[in-house]
């Protein structure tokens, strides 16, 4: 018997997860308040589904099995995982999930796309069953990448915690389980450094936008890729390791390179971001730029499944 997942909110996020749910052969049901929200769901599956073919779609796999409901309440009926993509507004999600919880088999899953918000917040107005409401954080395209941040509130439990693993598991996902709840998660903090330092950089007249994205497709990106950020520095310290890397280059943690202070957003630094990355569109629509991340993004996952060990599992669909 095929799984359900229920969408609430279909905005980028909310149809990454309905083409991956589809691609890994699970029925979905969704909803959004918007007048043409089912038109703007299926054409962004129409566009990624040959990525997904491409991938290896799981048998049964069909974007027909999509159905839009008419409420809320309608669309988790029955569902075996719900995920909630509203926009980041505490208050709206608060009131949302607790229609959710409400309307829910106190047994379901109900994960929550947040990038930034606790998900003790988040459960603060649920009565049913307010530990099953968590953080599933994903990352865009859902339907490619395969990584999840969970995290639980002050009332998740273990069981919670195992039920969401085995579930997004299901979806061909990577679980990454957060030790304790923190504004934004994990990659988040880490991107969100990157970006502020990369503003002051455009701000200053130091780089373009263009020449930003150059040192970190050509230069750290790559090693990331396979190794992230700690094991990329160990090799750093040459035989010796993190530890000689800590000794030689440890003290220039103290140097001021960076300003992890965001700069103010004036109208000046607006323009030149904005036209910075209209430049390197030259012209090709979002969806032509999603067609060519995609296919990039499918050959690099098949190279880091290769290389990566605990990858070993995820082996054909993602």
């Amino acid at each position: 018997m095929s799984q359900r997942l229920a969408v609430i909110g279909t905005g980028v996020i909310g149809n990454g997860w309905i083409a991956r749910a589809l691609a890994n052969g699970w029925d979905v049901t969704a909803f959004d308040p918007a007048p043409d929200a089912e038109a703007r769901t299926r054409d962004f599956v129409d566009n990624a589904w040959p990525s997904l073919e491409r991938l290896g779609l799981a048998e049964g796999a069909d974007a027909s099995r999509l159905r839009f409901m008419e409420s809320p309440e309608a669309t988790v009926v029955g569902a075996d995982l719900v995920q909630e993509n509203a926009p980041e507004r505490i208050e709206l999600k608060r009131e949302i999930l607790a229609t959710l919880d409400a309307a829910t088999e106190p047994d379901v899953i109900i994960g929550s796309s947040t990038s930034g918000f606790k998900p003790s917040d988040l459960q603060r107005d649920c009565r049913q069953a307010p530990g099953r409401v968590i953080v599933a954080h994903p990352f865009n395209p859902v339907y490619l990448l395969p990584l999840v941040e969970l995290v639980g509130g002050e009332a998740t439990t273990p069981i919670h915690t195992e039920t969401a693993q085995s579930l997004y598991q299901g979806l061909h996902m990577r679980p990454l389980v957060v030790r304790r709840e923190i504004e934004g998660h994990i990659a988040d903090r880490l991107m969100e450094a990157l970006w502020r330092e990369a503003l002051h950089l455009v701000n200053d007249g130091v780089a373009t936008t263009e020449e930003i994205d150059a040192a970190v497709v050509y230069g750290c990106g790559l090693r990331w890729s396979l190794m992230g950020t700690f094991l990329t520095f160990h090799l750093a310290g040459g035989d010796a390791g993190m530890r000689h890397m800590l000794e030689q280059f440890g003290p220039a943690l103290k140097l001021p390179w960076t300003r992890l202070e965001a700069p103010e957003l004036t109208d000046e630094l607006i323009d030149k971001v904005v036209e910075g990355c209209e430049h390197q569109a030259a012209g090709r629509s979002v969806a032509a730029l999603n067609r060519r991340r995609d296919d990039f993004l499918v050959e690099l996952l098949a190279l880091v499944q290769r290389y990566w060990p605990e990858a070993e599992g995820l082996e054909g669909r993602i």
